[in-house]
Order: C-alpha cells, then sequence, then structure tokens
C-alpha cells in the first residue's frame, strides 16, 4: 500500500460557472483564469534549438529563461452618515477610486496622485452597490464583503479591486472575472511584521508572560509556579517557509535555536543559506520543541494539525501559529494540551474569529493568545497601503501587476481553440503533484505537447499557466494566472520547460496529447515513474472531455472527472469485482474503471473512477487485497 505523503494538495473548487447575462460568450471554465480588463501581452524570452530538418517526430525544446513582468507592487477618513446619498456631483476625467476601509495616508497619496479618491467607511451592502456604478477602482480590507451583487451593480464600469492585505476570501473572484474586473492584493508588506509576532509569542510562550502578568495583576506573587523553558539549543519547527516562515528562522537562529523547515516548494540553497535543514513533514513535527507555523489554509491543510498528528509529537512540545486559524483542529489541541503532548500554545489566529468568549481553547491555563495582530504594526499597515496602492494604479493604466489574482483577457480564438485543453493541463498538473511523496521538493517539470501542427504555430502559454496552476496552488497558498505563471513558479524555484513534437494526427486539432514530466522526485506511487525515472502522465482530449491515457510507463484510458484511484496489481480474473464490491460496500459510487497492462497474465493498472472520497477502512480494505501491490488516490 502507498504511503502517506507529506505533500498535502489542496483542490480548488472547478472554474466552470454559468455564463452571466454581462459576460462574453466564452468557454466558462476560462472565465475565472482569463478574463479582465487588459490585453497587454507577456514579453516572454525563449530559447529554442531548432527543429530537427531530416526527422520524424520533429521536436522543439525551449525554457523560459527570463519572464518580463511588470511587478506593481504594493485612502481622508470619514463614516457613512444616516442621510447617505450617492450623488458625486458633475462628472470626473480622472479615474474615481473608492476607499471602503482605513488606508495609510502614503497611499492615499498614490492613489490622489492618479485618480478622484473618496474614503467611505462603515458602507452598507446597499450603500456600496448605490455607489460602486460610479467608480473606477475599489480598496478594501477583510471587512468589506465585494459579492456579485457589487459587480452586478457596477453596469461593467469597475475596472479593478484591490484588497489590502493576502487574503481575498471577501472577493468573489468568479463575478469579479466574469464582469471583467481585475483583482490585486498585497502580499508582501506585512511579512516582518508578522515574523516578529511570531517570535514575540514564542518568547511570551516560553517565559510564561502573559500568565505571570495577569497572576501579579491579581495581587498574586508565584515566581514558582511560572518557571519556563530556554530557547537556546531546541529546535523549532518551521512549516512553511515562505516569506514569513524565512524571516521567523531568521530570527530564531539568532536566538540560538536549532531551525528545521517543512515545505515542498522551497529552495534548498536558500534554506541552507539560513542554516535550516528541510524535511519531510513527519519528521519535522515529530523532532520538534516549538513548532511555528506558517502554512496557507486550503482544503488539505484545514485542521492537518488534528488528534494524528499531535499523537507523532514529541511529549511536551509547544505550538506557535500567526497563520491560519484552520489549520489547527482545536478540539484535538485542547486534548493534546490536557494530556501534556502539547504543553503550551501562542496563538494569533483562530477558525473562527473572534472565538467564542466561553471557548475552551483560549481560556485554557497554558495557551497564550492575541486578536490576530501579526500585521499590526504602523510600519506594516503603512506599506500594505502603499503597496496596494501602486498595484491598483498600474492596473488602471493597463500595466501587468504580478500580484493579480485573475488573469488578463486573451485573443477570443486562442480561447475558443484551446478550451478544452485548458481543464486537461490543470487537471495533469494536479495529478502528477499529487504522486510526488512527501519531502521531496519539486524543482524541475518537464511538458510534452505532441501536435501535428508546426511548433512555431502553437501557443502554449496558456496550457503552461494552467499547469503551472495545479502543480503549485495544490499546496499553495499563491493564486496562479496569465499574469503570474511565470513570476509565481521562478519566485518558487520551480523550472518549467516544453517540448513540442509533431506526430501524424489532425491538423485541426491544435494539441493531440499532453505529457507531464516531474525530475528529481519521489513518487508515493512506483508505478507512476516512466523508464527514464520520471513521474509521467499523459492525457487528451476525447469527445471534449479530458482523459488520462498513460500512467508512467502504463496506458490507462480515464475519464478525468470526479477523484479516481489507481492501483497496481497482479493481472488476474476477478480483481474489478474485488474492488467494486469493497467500493459498493462503503457506498462509494463508481463512475467508470480502466485496466492497462504491459505484458498479459503480469503486471496491470486499473484506473478506478469514484464519486465520492472513499473513508480510511475502504481504502485499507483495498491495500489488503493480495495482488494489488500498491494504490493511490487522487483527486481532481
Amino acid at each position: 500500500m502507498a504511503s502517506s505523503s507529506s505533500l498535502k494538495p489542496i483542490f480548488s473548487s472547478s472554474l466552470t460557472s454559468s455564463p452571466s447575462p454581462h459576460s462574453p460568450q466564452k468557454p466558462s471554465s476560462l472565465l475565472s483564469f482569463l478574463h479582465s480588463t487588459t490585453s497587454t501581452p507577456i514579453s516572454l524570452k525563449l530559447s529554442s534549438n531548432p527543429p530537427h530538418s531530416n526527422s520524424h517526430p520533429r521536436s522543439k525544446s525551449f525554457a523560459v529563461t527570463n519572464v518580463v513582468l511588470k511587478t506593481d507592487t504594493s485612502p481622508e477618513t470619514t463614516s457613512v452618515p444616516s442621510n447617505y446619498s450617492q450623488d458625486l456631483g458633475p462628472p470626473l476625467t480622472k479615474p474615481t477610486i473608492l476607499v471602503s476601509e482605513k488606508l495609510g495616508e502614503k497611499g492615499l497619496e498614490v492613489l490622489r496622485e492618479f485618480g478622484h479618491v473618496e474614503c467611505l467607511y462603515d458602507l452598507s451592502p446597499d450603500q456600496l452597490c448605490s455607489k460602486i456604478s460610479l467608480c473606477d477602482a475599489l480598496i478594501v480590507r477583510s471587512g468589506t464583503k465585494v459579492t456579485r451583487q457589487v459587480f452586478e451593480a457596477s453596469n461593467g464600469r469597475l475596472k479593478v479591486v484591490g484588497r489590502a492585505g493576502v487574503g481575498i476570501d471577501n472577493v468573489d473572484l468568479q463575478a469579479a472575472t466574469e464582469f471583467g474586473c481585475l483583482v490585486v492584493n498585497a502580499p508582501t508588506a506585512n511579512t516582518v511584521a508578522a515574523a516578529e509576532h511570531g517570535i514575540a509569542l514564542l518568547a511570551a510562550m516560553a517565559r510564561n508572560v502573559a500568565q505571570a502578568d495577569a497572576s501579579i495583576k491579581a495581587g498574586k506573587w508565584q515566581r514558582n509556579k511560572y518557571v519556563g523553558v530556554s530557547l537556546v539549543g531546541k529546535t523549532l519547527a518551521v512549516m512553511g517557509f515562505g516569506k514569513v516562515g524565512s524571516e521567523v528562522a531568521r530570527r530564531a537562529k539568532g536566538l540560538g535555536m536549532n531551525v528545521i523547515a517543512h515545505d515542498p516548494y522551497a529552495p534548498a540553497d536558500r534554506a541552507r543559506a539560513l542554516g535550516v535543514d528541510l524535511v519531510s513533514f513527519d519528521q519535522a513535527i515529530g523532532t520538534a520543541d516549538f513548532i511555528s507555523l506558517h502554512m496557507p489554509l486550503t482544503p488539505a491543510t484545514s485542521k492537518v494539525f488534528n488528534d494524528e498528528t499531535f499523537a507523532k509529537m514529541k511529549k511536551g512540545v509547544r505550538i506557535v501559529n500567526v497563520a491560519r486559524g484552520g489549520v489547527i483542529d482545536e478540539d484535538a489541541l485542547v486534548k493534546a494540551l490536557d494530556s501534556g503532548i502539547v504543553a503550551q500554545a501562542a496563538l494569533d489566529v483562530f477558525t473562527k474569529e473572534p472565538p467564542p468568549k466561553d471557548s475552551r481553547l483560549v481560556q485554557h491555563e497554558n495557551v497564550t493568545v492575541t486578536p490576530h495582530l501579526g500585521a499590526s504594526t504602523k510600519e506594516a499597515q503603512e506599506g500594505v497601503a502603499i503597496e496596494i496602492a501602486e498595484a491598483v494604479v498600474g492596473a488602471l493604466k493597463g500595466e501587468l501587476s504580478a500580484t493579480a489574482v485573475n488573469a488578463p483577457m486573451v485573443p477570443p480564438e486562442v480561447l475558443s481553440e484551446l478550451s478544452p485543453y485548458v481543464s486537461l493541463a490543470e487537471k495533469l498538473g494536479r495529478l502528477a503533484v499529487q504522486l510526488v511523496a512527501g519531502g521531496s521538493g519539486i524543482k524541475s517539470v518537464k511538458v510534452v505537447y505532441k501536435s501535428a501542427r508546426d511548433p512555431d504555430d502553437l501557443d502554449t502559454r496558456l496550457l503552461r499557466a494552467m499547469i503551472t496552476k495545479g502543480i503549485i496552488e495544490p499546496i499553495s497558498s499563491s493564486f496562479v494566472n496569465l499574469v503570474n505563471a511565470d513570476f509565481t513558479a521562478k519566485e518558487k524555484g520551480l523550472r518549467i520547460s516544453e517540448e513540442r513534437i509533431v506526430v501524424d494526427s489532425s491538423p485541426e486539432l491544435p494539441i493531440d496529447s499532453i505529457q507531464v514530466q516531474i525530475s528529481n522526485v519521489e513518487s508515493k506511487f512506483a508505478s507512476g515513474i516512466s523508464d527514464n525515472g520520471d513521474i509521467s502522465i499523459e492525457g487528451k482530449v476525447k469527445y471534449g472531455t479530458p482523459h488520462l491515457t498513460s500512467v508512467g510507463s502504463f496506458d490507462v484510458d480515464v475519464s478525468l472527472e470526479g477523484n479516481l484511484i489507481l492501483c497496481r496489481q497482479v493481472d488476474q480474473p476477478g480483481m474489478i469485482g474485488q474492488v467494486g464490491n469493497i467500493l459498493g460496500e462503503h457506498n462509494v459510487n463508481v463512475s467508470f474503471m480502466s485496466v492497462g497492462r504491459t505484458v498479459l497474465r503480469k503486471k496491470a493498472i486499473m484506473a478506478i473512477g469514484v464519486d465520492e472520497k472513499p473513508d480510511k477502512e475502504a481504502l485499507k480494505k483495498i491495500g489488503e487485497i493480495s495482488a494489488i501491490e500498491e494504490f493511490v488516490f487522487l483527486k481532481l
């Protein structure tokens, strides 16, 4: 049976939606990825080898050696009176920028140099909808909900929404793209503030600062009760080695701590430069004295710290969380605190904010809490204001921004022709990354396009971006689109090369097949390894639907819908029935089955499409079938 992986993919909801009556009639699966207000192209410098003149098939190999992306980094204060009116007075020639939540003065200055700025705080949803049709840009924090109704009320005038911060849960991205509105955020300005707060909680927790403070203010003097622990020589596991995580590691090293980290995308050379060892998920949590969380909240990381993971930790471990509250199962943490597995916890974030007043976790004597203060410094707030102001102004000028979370318009003819392959490309990326075993850092991906057309006539930027999206988004908080795909890959140390091979197929089809190869990694499904040692999967579009056509050296024919179970088995009668019976007993609906083999009665790959995720017991029973040598569950 395949071992579990510490790469924990997320699975975003389908991009397919019903077309809005206000949106162009383009394939709906592309709308949330492509539609925006600018058509400025990405400038790519490609190094290429000329196609072979005397051989067939012909191939053209190239790598992205330089991505030229215009990177725009990142508003007077009034409350809305009860007699608020939407009358703005005479029309203005400058763009109107509405700021609905407080923004630093320096950010406001950037905005005022370019447009007419209105700061109206505490707008009700109805007031915002009344106002928005007269605005070209909207800047919000987390308190303003930018819903579909807001975009509908804008009547097409709203060109950009700027989120002063990282998370965009309060912005309806699907509606934004359908109505041609670019969404940008400010992900970098609060890095140092969040890291400093993490270190502050780490030290305060270790020395019982909060508890001792409360005690002495209550008239007590309990020196013996609040004896702490030293940080020097202790091992800190940084879970998520991005911008904030690496800054925490840098500061912890200065405190004399031994720092290890887990992050499937962290460049090893950057970690080594900080004196940090990259390790697997289980190794990190199993050897640490302190654990500091800096991972994104995704469906896969939701409650990733639970009863099972707490049981793998050293008794007396201490945990700091300044990332996202939902990555911890709070009930499980309370149990771990009560049992002594976790000695202390310091939390800045919670599953529900604010947490209930009677929360057992908040009230626990061994827990230090703060009300989501990670980014709450004067310097960080000013930096976020400048970053988002510059991004919004750049977007209004029609420039591309590396902080865009949805993409610009692409030519309609490209959309129409490549639309069936967009979903295939992303799903192949998602499948490939799920085959990577825990602890393996992904650094090199090769994409092979087979087509009857001349390689020079095939624009694969959109498909490459979708493959990048499929690989990166499941284990990252990054939003990947046509604008920032190459930038994001480069930032994460991921090199994506492409090869185009001419094959004898219909020239009416732009693509015959797409193959994704991941090099220099271990696989949690050994049969996914090809003869050259790479994880390799290939797919085609059949009858308008993405299909998986090969896994490693095995041919399969699988519709990429729902979820997928891949089993390597001894090729013998009755295997389909055995697995089908187990799934049926556990109320798991099978949508299709396909078997591919290399030699009769030797080895075979069985691919099973299922509508639901089988429970652990069902998967265990499948793994116990003697003829099944390995299997893996994959979510699409």
